[in-house]
């Protein structure tokens, strides 16, 4: 039996290349499109083609599927930071946005079936409950939650008009590597800023100590990018079976605080971790945790890690990609 195969968008980012190695382990096929702004060609296996280029170039898009002949495509390129999408948020309209008209236009154009969408949690926005579920209202506090959410609903419509196959998977907070050629570098994300905190003997800048949370801080759903992984992998299984359009929350269901993520690295790292209280940032929302039952019911999908399990597989990769 021919393996099937897929063809990963941003493919060399972050939670890129953890999807490319789980769809490896499951035994498919991978090319990889990517045009490296931010992620890494050495991430990936070397039998894994890497074909260079930009998502929102549908003609590029185009060659890429007819020289490929996926299966499907798992679309994880795109731009992530809510804060720099506030203020830039035409980066945001022409990359996120940009990223999946190009890419279903190409689709349609191979006569394409099949697509798992990178969505995030971000579409929710300020959730009104402590559990956020999929059909919960979905009004974004910045222009990236805004892109993914657009994508989403196009990629709907598109999933109707044209009977394509397709599943979004609303991330929560990813954390953790598999492996230290595969950590998150990224310059906006907790963890990885609190090491270049400890790195630089530095106190972390906190923002925002006036939420109505707790402890004051911003409460998220941290699961670990191999869990997340997994998570690709159940979708392209059930695209695989049939067609369907659907969209998951991949997380934990349970919340964590600012200050208790920093608890945790401390507990990690045996390291003296300060912080210094900043004030918020445009597009944070106080609390967003994820229900997680649906993808538990339908995709038999549950996430294995916990918090100082993903903490613990950072500060490995860390030590290891670094002299400390």
């Amino acid at each position: 039996m021919v393996a099937r195969r897929w063809m990963v968008t941003g493919g060399a980012g972050y939670v890129g290349s953890h999807v490319v190695r789980a769809l490896r382990s499951s035994g498919r096929q991978v090319v990889v499109v990517d045009d490296l702004s931010t992620g890494v060609a050495s991430r990936l296996p070397p039998e894994v083609e890497l074909l260079h280029g930009s998502v929102t170039d549908a003609n590029f898009l185009t060659e890429c599927l007819q020289f490929a002949s996926p299966t499907g495509v798992l679309h994880v390129a795109a731009k992530k930071s809510p804060t720099e999408s506030v203020s830039d948020p035409l980066l945001y309209a022409r990359e996120n946005v940009g990223g999946v008209v190009a890419l279903l236009e190409a689709v349609c154009a191979t006569r394409g079936s099949r697509l798992v969408f990178s969505s995030s949690c971000s579409v929710y926005g300020t959730p009104g409950s402590e559990l956020v579920d999929e059909d919960a209202p979905k009004v974004p506090d910045s222009p990236y939650g805004e892109s993914k959410l657009y994508g989403e609903q196009l990629l709907a419509a598109a999933a109707r008009a044209y009977q394509l196959g397709v599943i979004s998977l609303r991330y929560f907070n990813v954390v953790g590597a598999a492996e230290p050629d595969l950590a998150d570098t990224g310059a906006y994300n907790l963890v990885p800023l609190a090491f270049q905190a400890l790195r630089a003997g530095a106190d972390l800048g906190v923002f925002g100590g006036d939420y109505p949370t707790a402890d004051g801080t911003c409460v998220r759903d941290y699961v670990d990018v191999e869990d997340v992984a997994d998570a690709h992998v159940r979708a392209v299984e059930a695209l695989e079976r049939r067609s369907v359009l659907e969209v998951y929350n991949v997380g934990r269901g349970e919340g964590s605080s600012v200050l208790e993520v920093l608890d945790a690295i401390r507990g990690v790292t045996g390291a003296t971790l300060g912080y210094e209280m900043l004030p918020r940032r445009p597009g944070d929302p106080a609390r967003v945790v994820g229900a997680v039952g649906r993808i538990a019911t339908d995709l038999g999908w549950r996430a294995r890690r916990d918090l100082v399990d993903m903490v613990t597989s950072a500060w490995r990769a860390e030590q290891k990609r670094r002299d400390w």
